[in-house]
């Protein structure tokens, strides 16, 4: 992943036609090439790059002028609140509406809550965030509308990011229950005289996890790197921002510390949801 955001940042262009001021001589600009290392072939910029990745040390920003990491990790805890309030309300949510659904499915109920995924899967987010905005903080101005300083300012940033993964996390319980719900030990478990509630919430809704651990960890993934609009509209202090301008800067070194954390985040993320599957259902741990 490195790599490939390293090469596609070539290919996009050069940092200095933002930094070089228009007046600037082409000595004044090679000296200031130079001295970012710009001026060294590809292969060596790059081998300079694992190198000093293996160190830990991905540069200076070119336009800050501080450590790219520290820029990065300093933002990282603002943007994982917000994730992390974003996905507890999309499965506190979610959850229950899925099991809902499945319960009475076919029903009035059902159909309801399948087309409200169908919308909440469909809106764009930059939409959900703009009408939020417009009804909650300027029309009824009950919730700011930028800021991180109170709870207060997490709910409408949370709720935009949360509305899809509502949606989906809908769909998905329904269909895994629905799969589950017809299987031989939920009949058996009837047969016997449990309580429906003790079938449904303790026997076929766990085993119905496993799709949905996958799900959630990949949606904490993507959220990650993928929450940089609801951060744009609601002037959200994260990294997702951040890198953002970096872009527009081609500021280098921050877009590739990005690209490591997300890469190290994904892989750990990949790895807890492979133990909760042992957690969650003993056949997969002695399989």
């Amino acid at each position: 992943m490195v790599t490939l955001v390293f090469v596609l940042l070539h290919v996009a262009g050069t940092p200095i036609d933002v930094l070089a001021p228009d007046d600037m001589t082409q000595a004044q600009r090679a000296d200031l090439e130079r001295s970012l290392g710009l001026d060294q072939p590809f292969l060596v910029q790059y081998g300079r790059f694992l190198i000093n990745l293996t160190q830990g040390d991905l540069g200076i920003s070119y336009f800050s002028r501080q450590p790219a990491m520290g820029l990065v990790l300093e933002r990282f805890p603002t943007t994982l609140r917000l994730i992390l309030t974003s996905l507890g309300m999309a499965i506190i949510i979610g959850v229950p509406l899925g099991i809902w659904a499945a319960v009475n499915a076919g029903g009035t109920i059902d159909g309801a809550l399948r087309f409200m995924s169908v919308i909440g899967i469909s809106a764009p987010t930059f939409w959900i965030g703009i009408l939020l905005i417009l009804v909650f903080s300027v029309q009824l101005e009950w919730l700011p509308s930028s800021g991180n300083a109170t709870w207060q300012h997490y709910l409408l940033p949370a709720f935009t990011l949360a509305l899809y993964r509502i949606a989906f996390f809908t769909r998905m319980v329904r269909s895994s229950m629905l799969d589950v719900l017809s299987q031989d030990f939920v009949r058996t478990g009837r047969s016997k005289g449990l309580s429906e509630r003790l079938v449904i919430y303790k026997h076929a809704f766990r085993n119905a996890l496993v799709p949905f651990v996958t799900i959630v960890g990949l949606q904490f993934g993507s959220l990650l790197s993928g929450a940089v609009v609801t951060e744009t509209i609601f002037a959200w202090p994260g990294m997702n921002r951040l890198v953002l301008t970096a872009m527009y800067n081609l500021d280098y070194p921050i877009i590739l510390s990005f690209a490591v954390v997300v890469a190290v985040l994904f892989a750990a993320i990949n790895l807890i949801v492979d133990l909760l599957y042992g957690i969650i259902d003993p056949r997969v741990r002695y399989g």
